[in-house]
């Protein structure tokens, strides 16, 4: 962990790929998340978190990613190229895209702009693997969640409504930046891990 500050409570974050080492503490993360996600009424994620043999594989894959802090992971995203296709399909080109799944940020750190900031990440990493777009989908009854990402310049494409998924609201958007330089938004994030640049 850095010490430089921007500001004295706010210390350096670092965006690493998650390691075997990692797993507890990201189940917890997503675990406070899906709890916070249904106490409001949002049917997304299971409410106890999801079981370790679901996030394991990312881990081990590669693909599950986190911002350290200081008590544990501050946010954590998976990105693959692995469509899920109950949602995306041959028509939408599925190979075109990366794909966002299981984005988290612990309450101690929201509104810092952390999911923002991962997302801007992860559409360069769409550019950076000569794909086009970043896509995701999420609860079909979650509003708010979708007005959130269409602040961050998703485009809704459709919902697929399907009684054994809570989720189905499908987005994307172009890859890079939704405007703006990375580093600049986010000065107190190190965005040069080793671990994160061995991936792309």
């Amino acid at each position: 962990m850095h010490s430089n500050t921007v500001n004295p409570t706010t210390r350096r974050l670092t965006l690493r790929a998650a390691t075997a080492a990692d797993l507890p503490g990201v189940l917890a993360l997503l675990a406070e998340t899906a709890g916070w996600l249904n106490g409001r009424g949002v049917r997304q994620w299971p409410a106890g978190g999801f079981p370790a043999e679901r996030i394991a594989p990312l881990i081990e894959e590669g693909t599950m990613y986190l911002l350290d802090g200081e008590e544990g992971p501050a946010a954590t995203l998976a990105l693959d190229g692995q469509a899920d296709p109950e949602f995306w399909a041959a028509g939408d080109d599925p190979g075109s895209a990366l794909y966002v799944h299981k984005l988290a940020v612990a309450r101690a750190h929201s509104g810092r702009g952390l999911g923002e900031a991962l997302l801007d990440w992860a559409g360069l990493r769409v550019l950076g693997m000569g794909r086009r777009w970043l896509r995701l989908d999420c609860s079909k009854d979650n509003t708010r969640l979708q007005d959130y990402y269409r602040d961050q310049r998703f485009a809704h494409l459709r919902t697929v409504d399907l009684p054994h998924r809570a989720s189905g609201a499908l987005f994307q958007r172009a890859g890079g930046l939704r405007g703006g330089a990375l580093g600049a938004a986010m000065p107190f994030v190190d965005w040069r891990g080793s671990s994160v640049r061995q991936h792309v």
